[in-house]
């Protein structure tokens, strides 16, 4: 695990802590942004995903996948961005199906697994003359990111330099446990709450096919993903869905420089999300391992308003 001294992570006292680290950016950090330049594009089953572009004619291009339950301007999203485009890249952050405050229209929505998606950004983008396109995510974007490239293997883009992916849940099964056990209770119930809005509504639109009595009564991800994802998306059941899903299984077959930063102190994370073997990690895949950092946390206090995580991929894309 590459611990080198020049881009290791030592916050504050105060913050050496994971779970202050995952909810600290979301109750104060506020990212300044522009607006961005909004596109909707279709999808080969009807349906449609809406982007976020900041464009300063680079012929460069990041594309950067928010993570579970969330959207393409949530601060880490916006601050990964900002970084980017200061060191002259143009900037594209997607919303996943039902994400961004878009209820899309087909019954499904998105999981962990959902790389045709992500497939069809990519190659939205590649059709503008981007020469280089830079690929990121976050947690469960993080998971759809290092998939989709290891899917790829050998046929990846030649435009496509690289990835760097932030708190990322490659053993779905083993984080599912890890957010099912009593002390992550707190986390657990935010995201059914969220999803039972979101099931809610489309159950409404797709009462046959949707069910939401009784959704209370679900305690984890087992529950959910067994209910929901699941059927929706043509898994057999939870445990088939994350078997297939999980970029674990796919790292070593990644063909182009890749850089996966895990927490030790990530509460959402299960030991096999920290692989350290090359039979797993393959050839292109470097983790780096800060001992703090909580999930997509990485809090900074500098002037220039950067998180240590923004500072990383900069080296990264740099080197």
């Amino acid at each position: 695990m590459h611990r080198s001294a020049k881009n290791r992570y030592r916050p504050p006292v105060w913050l050496r802590n994971g779970h202050v680290q995952s909810i600290w950016p979301t109750l104060f950090r506020k990212v300044q942004m522009p607006e961005p330049e909004t596109e909707v594009i279709s999808t080969p089953d009807d349906d449609q995903l809406h982007l976020d572009w900041y464009r300063q004619n680079s012929n460069r291009l990041a594309i950067i996948s928010h993570g579970l339950e969330g959207h393409s301007r949530r601060p880490y999203v916006l601050g990964l961005a900002r970084a980017l485009m200061a060191a002259g890249w143009d900037v594209l952050a997607w919303n996943f199906r039902s994400c961004g405050g878009v209820m899309n229209r087909q019954p499904r929505f998105y999981h962990s697994g959902a790389t045709e998606d992500l497939e069809i950004v990519i190659n939205h983008a590649l059709g503008k003359n981007y020469q280089n396109l830079f690929l990121s995510g976050f947690s469960m974007g993080g998971n759809l990111t290092l998939l989709y490239l290891g899917q790829q293997g050998e046929q990846v883009d030649s435009r496509i330099s690289g990835a760097v992916a932030y708190s990322v849940p490659v053993d779905l099964a083993g984080s599912a446990d890890m957010l099912a056990l009593p002390s992550r209770k707190i986390y657990m119930q935010r995201f059914l709450n969220d999803l039972h809005g979101k099931m809610q509504e489309k159950s409404e639109l797709f009462p046959d096919l949707i069910d939401v009595s009784g959704f209370r009564d679900i305690r984890n991800f087992h529950e959910f993903d067994n209910r929901y994802t699941a059927p929706l998306h043509g898994f057999k059941d939870a445990q088939d869905y994350w078997e297939n899903c999980s970029a674990l299984f796919r790292l070593k077959d990644i063909r182009v420089p890749s850089l996966m930063i895990n927490a030790a102190d990530d509460p959402f994370l299960s030991p096999a999300c920290f692989p350290d073997s090359k039979k797993v990690l393959g050839s292109y895949v470097k983790l780096e391992v800060p001992k703090w950092g909580g999930h997509v946390g990485f809090v900074e206090h500098a002037k220039d308003g950067y998180y240590w995580s923004e500072r990383r991929a900069l080296m990264f894309v740099g080197s």
